[in-house]
């Protein structure tokens, strides 16, 4: 009997010191600098009691620079799996407190096993990033478990969702594995992303920056548009993480959840009978619809920070999960850019790659004319939207409710470019672009004022209404705005088993 009870002991022993991690002291060096542990942070992301470690006991395999007197079980990452409300992830977490959470060929190789689990398992990978980068004593060691890890996300890539969440430092080559997942999180002190650090920068351009001015949580939600979402802490942050997943499908061959909806599906609102202005000049906030129309005013918006021209985000209709793709005449007119162009565009096809139907809302003067959006590539960043949208498979459902002007009228989700429904306020203006403009060029200056006033209303008659498109087949009805949740219920409803099959090809070519 004393023997089984050494080799408990024995079990335990090793338990507790993997547990340990670093150690209590560099334990309260991450609290102090307002950061929780690895184990920490995964005990808030999933349900309590479900989380499953593997590979506990992995030590790295260095024996250069002293590195084989110096070996911790885990060596840097806590890797397993466990549940969010009751459904099953894979997870992995940098431990900083172990040689600075650096990734050695061990500890990557605990990372690609349960990236190759959950994309086998049909789970979503959720990989909590807090590192120094590279483990230095490895050299070239180091390097391959990092092209290890960005070739498996790839290969889960349109598989099964994977989310990143940056509680600390992501610099150097660590910064591409979570540029290959489909969502980053990033906590608005703690964290940073950058290719090349300050000092780097310094020596070689001479310019001077921060790290939080390259690549702190704001600067990449808003000016970069590398990362989707601001938490505030780690505890805000594994609670984004835990409200993102609600939405999802476990994997591409899932569809999303349902959850029980106690929102009338037949409600309706006067208010918005009133809320798009009679000028069509004149702003709205497109959230205002947003919020009336989906379940309980509960909308997940990514993003928001970024190309803010753009909406994007998550919602529900009757229970179940829809993608929101918007204009928001309040910044810009609504105006297509080259961000929010390509904002949308990944937005579009990461919910065609999971069965997420798309609701689009359109009110978009056209694109934004510059040398600087022609210099930048607006044709190429316009043309990605137009592929994505053309590309996807999912039900389309798009509500133009004011302006929906030339090019930009084709790339939003029109009905030539396979939108399934097409509906129209009355306040919808469909050409090619607005009254003034086109009676500019129609006449080329060569009517009196009062002529080109009376042009003008000419022209707004016969082309800026949703009319003319509607005789044409192109809007299949023009609604009420108080009837909007429930037209696009109906609407989502008759798309529920849309099956639709491209042309045989290894992939497309999207102009990237």
């Amino acid at each position: 009997m004393s023997k089984l009870e050494d080799k408990f002991r024995e079990l335990d022993e090793r338990n507790h010191e993997a547990s340990l991690g670093g150690g209590q002291e560099r334990v309260n060096k991450q609290h102090t600098a307002g950061k929780l542990t690895a184990r920490e942070r995964i005990e808030l992301l999933l349900d309590k009691g479900t989380f499953v470690e593997i590979d506990k006991m992995v030590r790295h395999r260095c024996t250069d620079f002293g590195m084989e007197n110096n070996k911790i079980a885990g060596d840097g990452v806590v890797s397993g799996y466990g549940k969010i409300d009751g459904r099953a992830v894979c997870v992995f977490a940098q431990d900083f407190t172990v040689f600075g959470g650096t990734l050695s060929r061990a500890n990557a190789d605990k990372v690609v096993k349960i990236m190759e689990m959950a994309t086998k398992m049909g789970a979503p990978l959720i990989g909590l990033n807090d590192s120094g980068g590279a483990r230095i004593q490895e050299g070239v060691q180091s390097l391959a478990g990092y092209a290890d890890i960005f070739h498996r996300n790839v290969r889960a890539s349109g598989v099964i969702p994977q989310i990143s969440a940056i509680l600390g430092p992501c610099a150097g080559g660590a910064v591409y594995s979570p540029a290959l997942t489909d969502f980053i999180i990033m906590t608005r002190e703690s964290s940073y992303m950058f290719v090349t650090g300050p000092d780097v920068i310094k020596a070689v351009t001479h310019e001077e920056v921060s790290k939080e001015e390259l690549g702190g949580a704001m600067t990449h939600n808003s000016k970069s548009g590398v990362a989707h979402l601001i938490g505030e802490n780690d505890e805000n942050a594994m609670m984004m993480v835990r409200e993102l997943i609600g939405f999802l499908p476990s994997n591409n061959m899932e569809d999303p959840p349902t959850i029980p909806c106690t929102d009338d599906t037949s409600r309706e609102d006067e208010n918005l009978q009133t809320l798009v202005p009679a000028d069509p000049n004149k702003p709205y906030d497109m959230m205002s619809i947003i919020g009336s129309v989906i379940d309980d005013n509960n909308f997940f918006e990514i993003m928001p920070h970024y190309a803010r021209s753009m909406i994007t985000g998550f919602a529900r209709l009757s229970g179940k999960t829809v993608g929101i793709v918007a204009n928001q005449p309040a910044f810009l007119a609504g105006v297509l850019d080259i961000n929010s162009s390509v904002k949308a565009a990944r937005f579009v096809r990461f919910c065609d790659a999971f069965n997420i139907p798309i609701i689009t809302l359109m009110d978009v003067p056209g694109f934004l004319p510059g040398t600087n959006q022609e210099f930048g590539g607006i044709i190429k960043h316009g043309a990605k939207l137009l592929y994505a949208y053309s590309e996807a498979t999912v039900p389309k459902i798009t509500l133009i409710t004011r302006k929906a002007y030339g090019g930009a009228y084709c790339v939003m989700a029109s009905k030539h470019i396979g939108a399934d429904i097409n509906l129209a306020y009355p306040t919808a203006e469909i050409a090619v672009m607005g009254p003034e403009g086109a009676v500019n060029i129609i006449f080329r200056h060569k009517i009196s004022d009062d002529e080109k006033t009376a042009a003008v209303e000419e022209y707004r008659k016969a082309f800026a209404n949703p009319y003319k498109a509607a005789e044409l087949g192109y809007i299949d009805e023009v609604i009420y705005p108080r009837e909007t949740r429930k037209k696009l219920i109906t609407a989502l409803e008759i798309c529920q088993n849309k099956s639709e099959a491209g042309p045989r090809r290894k992939h497309g070519n999207i102009p990237l």
